[in-house]
């Protein structure tokens, strides 16, 4: 490769990632906003974006030799894919690289839903510590619950491989017809059943656009009372208000949203201060492996600008799941 192709990486990447791509480019980092950005894009070959870059048509315009772009990710919501291809400009991403991370912490969530763990204080008094015990106890164990996941993807099929082992029933809602041979046990059912039926839903499906709002109104009402409703995939496939109705209708019910529309969540979201709704940072894919694994989308940057095939090249925004 000429050492004079340049590619500019706005948020971090593994040491060893850029190591390695040091060797065969040049690497200018710079912020994910501003005027440091777009002077970095004037000489930039390539450009490796996680999820705090924009990649819009103002971008774009700032880079005039842009050949391709690599999403340190799955999910590629905030790449206007279109102006890329317009363009002739290649988008790569990771897909598979957090499945792992996502379906173990998606399994975290299930368990805080069902067995309260609270830290004791300090030291107690027996009084206390017999009420500790009382008030805590699980409700239901996983194998006695009906699990539904809705979109049966990479993340959501491992999810259902890790229930395998607690027996429990696990349902599932998919855009594709899936064979029970490839679905680790899971039962396909139309998408109200689910909603209907699980004691704890999981969401996995992508961020078409169609998918906005996806779970509104008519869906939350459909919940259990004591349902427990996770979301590890895309803040924008939950309508916030439907849901707030939904859980303040019912208190029993529970939501776990690690990704929302607007992130952070904005002053005023309509899910803020909810006692049975826990909003996360977004740590689902955060584990050092995955976030490592994401680093090397590095190698379909360059895999590109030496005029070589990617191994995973994005075709759109319904592009990867949860």
């Amino acid at each position: 490769m000429k050492p004079d192709l340049v590619v500019v990486v706005t948020e971090p990447l593994d040491p060893a990632a850029l190591a390695w791509a040091e060797t065969r480019c040049r690497i200018v980092h710079a912020p994910p906003v501003g005027d440091a950005l777009s002077a970095a894009l004037s000489e930039a070959h390539g450009l490796v974006v996680r999820t705090e870059t924009v990649v819009d048509d103002a971008l774009l315009r700032a880079a005039p030799r842009l050949r391709v772009i690599g999403r340190a990710g799955v999910g590629i919501e905030t790449i206007d894919i279109a102006a890329c291809r317009a363009r002739g400009i290649r988008v790569v991403y990771t897909p598979g690289a957090s499945t792992n991370a996502v379906s173990e912490y998606t399994l975290s969530l299930m368990l805080d839903g069902i067995r309260p763990r609270p830290a004791l204080p300090g030291a107690v008094d027996p009084a206390t510590w017999r009420r500790l015990r009382q008030v805590n106890a699980g409700e239901r164990e996983l194998g006695e619950s009906t699990i539904g996941i809705l979109g049966l993807g990479r993340i959501g099929t491992r999810v259902a491989e890790l229930l395998r082992p607690f027996g429990a029933r696990v349902l599932f809602t998919d855009l594709r017809t899936i064979g029970h041979a490839e679905s680790a046990g899971a039962i396909a059912v139309p998408v109200e059943s689910l909603f209907a039926e699980a004691h704890i839903l999981t969401i996995h499906i992508d961020g078409r656009p169609s998918n906005r709002h996806f779970v509104g109104t008519h869906l939350c009402s459909l919940l259990r009372r004591d349902a427990v409703l996770i979301n590890t995939a895309r803040g924008m496939v939950i309508d916030s208000a439907a849901l707030r109705a939904a859980l303040v209708v019912q208190s029993a019910r529970q939501a776990f949203l690690d990704v929302h529309d607007i992130e952070p969540p904005p002053p005023g979201h309509p899910l803020i201060g909810l006692a049975n709704c826990r909003l996360l940072p977004h740590l689902a894919s955060r584990s050092r492996a995955a976030l490592a694994a994401m680093s090397w989308v590095i190698r379909d940057v360059i895999a590109v600008m030496e005029n070589r095939e990617p191994a995973f090249e994005a075709a759109g925004p319904e592009t990867g799941d949860g």
